[in-house]
């Protein structure tokens, strides 16, 4: 009876096995396939000592506030307890004169709270756009104890920028790239699948969208509207997701030859439920190899557009901004010190990850037992 089957309904067989392995079999948490790519990952020890140091720099940057902040992380008066760097409180809170926030770093201020009270001061009291009063030399000042990278030509911080400058070129990356990812597949996923006219279509318009020059329409666009971290997000968001759509839409183009696949549309599966099911697992492998150079493209993007003048806002901590101020300042060279440092660990580690997921993905190399 089965060999009847299998001769007058080959395909069926075939969907019907694919169901049964898929969903009827008792998996364990991770495949094997997924277990050996773990496994592969984590004997490649610069890759797995990268990420570690990439994610312990992340959540430390994530934490900038109670960091590095000229607002101090908790306050003592009267008996009551105040949160400064969560919440703002007008100067009449500590017996002041007046309804304004207070200045904590006014000594008049200082010196009405620890008179009734007590200050919990962040392990650095600067923020990134605090302005250092008590230099022994111009700015930009040499590294000292109280600022450990110096300060700019504007009296500020540099230790306090950088990490806050580290925070929003992460998420910006993160952002920029998860967007792209988004985008990337589904518009690759079409093209692939359906193929003829839209992936014809598609693909000439993607020679054209793909032509045009992002850095330039950012420059010009920069001139016309004042750009800001969504602003700059929106536009790189338009352009970046074209590097995703060749590998998903090849991709595709394999699987909706394949054999499970044709069966699926025999048996009247949703060409939605068959792409995402069946197709889009395999097509992953390519896109997840490819996020980590998404991200240091992503950096370098951010980076040279606020080098230029042409990124955030200006007063905001910047990377690109830092490797500006290293430029006019030559005889400040902790400046250009400090930005070349940060960028080079933080394009390095992000570089080694992604090598390790690439081997990881490799179906070539075979996991040592």
């Amino acid at each position: 009876m089965k060999q009847r089957l299998s001769k007058a309904f080959p395909s069926l067989l075939v969907y019907m096995r694919a169901i049964r392995e898929r969903y009827l079999t008792p998996t364990p948490s991770l495949s094997p396939i997924n277990q050996r790519r773990l496994e592969t990952f984590r004997q490649n020890k610069r890759a797995k000592y990268s990420l570690l140091l990439f994610l312990a720099l992340f959540i430390f940057s994530l934490f900038a506030e109670f960091i590095a902040n000229d607002k101090p992380l908790m306050v003592g008066f009267e008996g009551k307890l105040y949160m400064p760097v969560v919440s703002s409180y007008p100067e009449t809170t500590f017996n002041g004169d007046f309804d304004t926030e207070a200045d904590y770093a006014d000594p008049y201020v200082t010196n009405l709270i620890e008179e009734n009270g007590w200050i919990l001061w962040p392990f650095v009291p600067y923020s990134y756009n605090t302005h250092v009063s008590d230099l022994t030399t111009p700015a930009p000042s040499p590294p000292t104890a109280k600022n450990w990278l110096g300060t700019d030509d504007q009296a500020r911080d540099v230790f306090s920028r950088v990490i806050y400058g580290f925070r929003i070129s992460i998420l910006f990356a993160l952002t920029l790239t998860i967007g792209s990812c988004v985008v990337g597949v589904f518009v690759g996923s079409l093209q692939g699948y359906y193929g003829g006219y839209v992936d014809l279509i598609g693909q000439r318009f993607l020679e054209v969208w793909g032509g045009l020059p992002v850095l330039f329409l950012l420059i010009i666009m920069a001139n016309i509207v004042t750009p800001n971290f969504w602003w700059l997000l929106g536009i790189m968001l338009l352009f970046n997701w074209t590097s995703l759509v060749d590998v998903v839409r090849a991709e595709f183009l394999r699987g909706r030859n394949l054999e499970y696949v044709r069966a699926a549309r025999a048996l009247g599966v949703e060409h939605g439920t068959i792409m995402r099911r069946h197709i889009l697992p395999n097509a992953m492998v390519a896109t997840i190899t490819l996020v980590p150079f998404l991200l240091t493209g992503a950096i370098t993007t951010l980076t040279s557009l606020d080098f230029l003048g042409f990124g955030m806002p200006p007063g905001s901590p910047s990377l690109g901004e830092l490797v500006q101020q290293g430029k006019s300042n030559l005889h400040a060279p902790w400046l250009a010190l400090s930005a070349f440092s940060v960028l080079a660990i933080m394009l390095t580690l992000l570089v080694f990850i992604g090598e390790g997921v690439r081997d990881a993905f490799d179906p070539r190399l075979v996991t040592e037992a």
